[in-house]
């Protein structure tokens, strides 16, 4: 028996697609947003309900939400050319949704990031605090905010590039050893907000693995390093670096006219040396995590590899 109609946004994404999966796990009815119709071999059997549109269409939305009982909303801009690009999804999507989530009296679930703590450091922080402030003066205290850290697993093409200089590389880059990094396998993270779909909790909510005080840098290179079979040298990079090849990447964005996720305001995340997750900030009664570092990257290595994003090292 269904617990009910679920509406997603942001489920095509990485993160999206693996909470899908987990909602039809446990039986709730998924209604997914979406700019055309989906063809998605992970979803194979699941037959999500789709409704075609985007975040500025406030009729897509209110189909969307229309006969929900909870609206999760994970869909988010993470680079863009500017402050007010970041702003037109990041915060006034955040505010639509919840307009279209009040009006179907649904709850709402917003997924942000542990970079809206630090709002700060970057246009893009900035903006997921301002999608958060913005759902809020909407719902109100009932409003559940959860802020994942850097998610990794099968099907994320950012963590790729990692792995790629792992098993190539001479050696890898480490930061300010001071610096602690909060991380969570994307199946922990689905495990943590489909129990917030259940069990409905108010609130602001960082998720995090087992290691709440976060990894050194060294301690995540060496882990994926370990993760394919590989020993490089582990060298630290100074701060300045970081900045001036975010200036350059920034400056090569404006010659080219493709848009860069590495610029100034993502050195500054990068160089910010807090985010890990204190224990005012972990979600109560959470599923504790199945993966740590070591386990979790050996696991995406080896989903790589099955499908040929990784060359095996047999």
């Amino acid at each position: 028996m269904s617990r009910g109609v679920v509406a997603v946004t942001g489920a095509t994404g990485f993160l999206g697609r693996h909470l899908v999966r987990a909602l039809v796990a446990d039986d709730w009815t998924v209604r997914v947003l979406s700019r055309r119709d989906i063809i998605d071999p992970d979803w194979q059997g699941l037959e999500p309900r789709i409704v075609i549109g985007g975040l500025s269409d406030r009729a897509a939305l209110d189909r969307l939400c229309a006969g929900a009982t909870l609206v999760i909303h994970v869909a988010g801009l993470i680079k863009a050319r500017s402050r007010a690009d970041f702003d037109r999804t990041n915060v006034d999507g955040s505010r639509d949704v919840a307009l279209a989530a009040r009006a179907a009296g649904a709850r709402l679930v917003l997924v942000s990031s542990l970079a809206a703590r630090e709002p700060s450091l970057s246009d893009y922080a900035a903006s997921k605090r301002g999608g958060e402030e913005a759902a809020r003066e909407v719902i109100g205290d009932s409003l559940t905010i959860v802020r994942p850290p850097a998610i990794y697993g099968p099907g994320d093409m950012e963590t790729l590039g990692l792995f790629k200089a792992a098993q190539t590389a001479p050696f890898l880059p480490a930061l300010d050893p001071a610096a602690r990094i909060a991380m969570i396998h994307v199946e922990d993270a689905v495990a943590a907000i489909a129990g917030l779909a259940i069990d409905h909790r108010s609130g602001v909510f960082a998720l995090s693995d087992a290691r709440t005080d976060g990894y050194s840098w060294t301690e995540v290179m060496t882990a994926a390093a370990r993760a394919v079979g590989k020993a490089p040298y582990i060298a630290r990079v100074p701060t300045w670096l970081i900045s001036a090849l975010a200036q350059l990447s920034e400056g090569v964005s404006l010659a080219n006219g493709k848009i860069s996720i590495f610029t100034t305001g993502k050195a500054r995340e990068m160089l910010h040396l807090d985010w890990s997750v204190s224990d005012s900030e972990s979600l109560p009664s959470a599923i504790a995590p199945r993966y740590g570092i070591d386990s979790g990257f050996a696991q995406s290595v080896q989903w790589y590899r099955a499908k040929g994003f990784l060359v095996s090292m047999d």
